[in-house]
Order: C-alpha cells, then structure tokens, then sequence
C-alpha cells in the first residue's frame, strides 16, 4: 500500500482525494464565513451550534488537518518525482499550453497551507492574539463576530489573507481540474467541461473569502 502511493499514480490519488476533501471543507468554511453579513447573532449563534459535539467538531478538524498534510506529502512526492524525470532544466523555458498555476502547483500549496497554520493560531486556539480569549457577547457567548471584525481591521492580516486566497485560487486553477483525470473521471467527450470547473471554482471561492475581510476593510461589517 505504501509502495503504491509512493508511485507516481498513487501519488496522484492521493493528491486528488485529499484534494476534493480540502475542497469541501473550503467550500462549507466560505459559506460559514458569509454569517458574518447576517450580523453578530448569527454568526455567534453559527459557533454555539459547532460546538454542541465537540467530538465531532475535532474529529473534523483532525480529518482536515490529516488531508491537508497528505496532501502536501502527496504534491510534494509528486513534484520529486517529476524533477528525478528531468533533473536538469530546459535552458530557455517557453512553456506554450502550461498555465503560470499548473507550473506553481507545489508553491502555491506549500504557500496556502503554511496560511492555514497561522489562519489556526490566530482565530481557532488563539495563540497570536490572546485577546480575542476574553471576547464575550451580551448573552454571554464567545463573540466570533467581534473576533473576525477585530483581526481583519487590520490591513496587514487582511491583506495577507487576501494574498492566500489568490494563492489558493491559483492552486485551484489548474488543480481543481486535474483532480478529475487524476480520478479517472474524465472522458474526451467531458474534458472540455471539466477544464472549465477549476477556473470557475477558483474564480468563486477567491470572490467568497475576500469578501469577509474586503467589507470589514470598508466598514460594511462592523462593530
């Protein structure tokens, strides 16, 4: 079994299925997020309502954190096993039908998931910003609301948020399409349409998680 995902093909699995697993969570965290619009007591309500199954809750967030790691080895593997293929390279690069994202698919999830560390330790466990510990609302919830309002009035977190959400985009680009083919799913008949999905996958999530920190920056979501 090892020796299988080690191989080119298994490592390609690999990176698909963790993949569409990231995706679904990237999906149902944007959609989380888009609470925020609907004011501090959905939003806090939204975070009373995670945490009514703890177990569930961190074996989800376990699940995630172990795909988010299989997925670096599985991309990393993979991006040895191309260099070992052509170890030395062209002496001019003109590449006519790789795209910028399909060539920077390694940087740009190594990039994403250090984000998503420091994404952790500053809103999930805290550690960056201990304040937001004693932020607590009138009824005596933990206040989210004030929490996400808070970290993104900087412009700096904003910005660098902002800056991993292009990235992820860019990850997905090119890799929300591949993760069809590298499944097998993909047909000469359907190719055409499942190029299409990673762009417009990209296109969406970029639009959907800026959106947060974009209308704390302009005042549209505030205290």
């Amino acid at each position: 079994m090892i020796r299988f995902f080690l191989s080119s093909i298994g490592a390609k699995m690999l990176a698909a299925v963790t993949g569409v697993m990231l995706l679904v969570f990237v999906i149902g965290h944007m959609i989380g997020n888009w609470q925020v619009f609907l004011g501090p007591d959905q939003l806090n309500n939204y975070g009373i309502a995670l945490r009514v199954y703890p177990l569930l809750l961190w074996g989800a967030r376990g699940g995630i954190i172990l795909s988010l790691l299989l997925h670096v080895l599985a991309v990393t593997r993979l991006t040895l096993i191309n260099r070992a293929v052509r170890p030395q390279p062209y002496a001019m690069q003109q590449p006519v039908k790789a795209s910028w994202a399909s060539r920077n698919m390694y940087v740009s999830g190594l990039m994403v998931a250090f984000f998503v560390l420091y994404h952790l330790l500053q809103f999930t466990w805290r550690v960056t910003n201990s304040d937001y510990k004693s932020f607590i609302d009138y009824q005596g919830r933990f206040d989210i609301y004030r929490m996400v309002v808070a970290g993104f009035s900087n412009p700096l977190i904003s910005l660098t948020y902002i800056i991993a959400m292009l990235l992820l985009g860019a990850h997905l680009w090119h890799g929300g399409s591949s993760v069809f083919q590298s499944l097998g799913i993909t047909s000469g008949r359907t190719r055409k349409f499942f190029d299409r999905v990673g762009p417009a996958l990209a296109v969406i999530i970029v639009l959907g998680e800026i959106a947060m920190p974009i209308a704390v920056l302009a005042g549209l979501v505030s205290l």
